[in-house]
């Protein structure tokens, strides 16, 4: 079953499998977020704010949108 990162809460996590949207997908594999790789959901910023993430040990914060567009695989803790 493959949800978005904004259907996450904090401290849950997965693996990439896809991103929902091309455009964006180019800004993200450009920071390092690739499919395949481990994601985990540090922390979420309140009213639709940022994500804070760890993908394969690399922090990155991205906007709502762009998380929307993250599409993982079977959670992790």
């Amino acid at each position: 079953m493959t949800r978005a990162v904004t259907q996450l809460k904090e401290g849950k996590g997965g693996r990439i499998s896809h991103f929902a949207d091309e455009r964006i997908a180019g800004k993200l594999m450009t920071m390092g977020v690739l499919p395949g790789s481990q994601l985990k959901v540090v922390r979420i910023a309140p009213f639709n704010g940022g994500y804070y993430l760890k993908v394969d040990g690399l922090n990155v914060v991205v906007r709502h949108s762009e998380a929307s567009s993250i599409m993982t695989t079977s959670d992790i803790e």
